[in-house]
């Protein structure tokens, strides 16, 4: 999918993510996008998985076209994503990164670290991650091999 082809964005967060999620949100509907909200809704404590998997069955579905989830650390979000087969989920902290998680892994869902990072540079992730486009080529091959195949008895 061509960045420019995005149209539905989902995000979530834990509570450590939930300030910088309504910055997001803001910006993202500034710039046109439909953005469907797994929540968290508070800065309340709560269990990440329960807002991660949904956005991640989502995506996996097609109902959204991309997502972005938010944690304290960003690992807890990152490793729960990457449990779902079609899920590519980057950690990323500054812009470099989440482009090179586009161009050379075709990420489709980026994941913030709330805490270690400002909320300028959560936006210009953000941003970085919806403009680039995947590079495909030799690096095709290497996103093909990330999923675990199966095997039967």
């Amino acid at each position: 999918m061509k960045r420019s082809d995005i149209k539905t964005i989902a995000i979530g967060c834990d509570h450590a993510g939930f300030a910088f999620k309504q910055a997001v949100v803001k910006r993202l509907e500034e710039h046109g996008y439909t953005v469907k909200d797994f929540g968290t809704h508070s800065a309340d404590s709560v269990d990440y998985p329960d807002y991660v998997h949904p956005l991640c069955n989502a995506v996996e579905s097609h109902q959204v076209d991309t997502g972005i989830l938010l944690c304290g650390s960003g690992n807890g979000v990152c490793m729960t994503a990457n449990k779902h087969a079609g899920i590519r989920a980057a950690l990323v902290w500054t812009e470099e990164i989440t482009e090179l998680a586009r161009k050379h892994n075709d990420a489709n869902v980026l994941c913030i670290p709330a805490r270690f990072v400002s909320e300028g540079v959560a936006l210009t992730m953000v941003d970085a991650f919806l403009s680039t486009d995947f590079e495909g080529g030799r690096h095709q091959k290497r996103v093909d091999k990330i999923a675990v195949q199966q095997t039967t008895r």
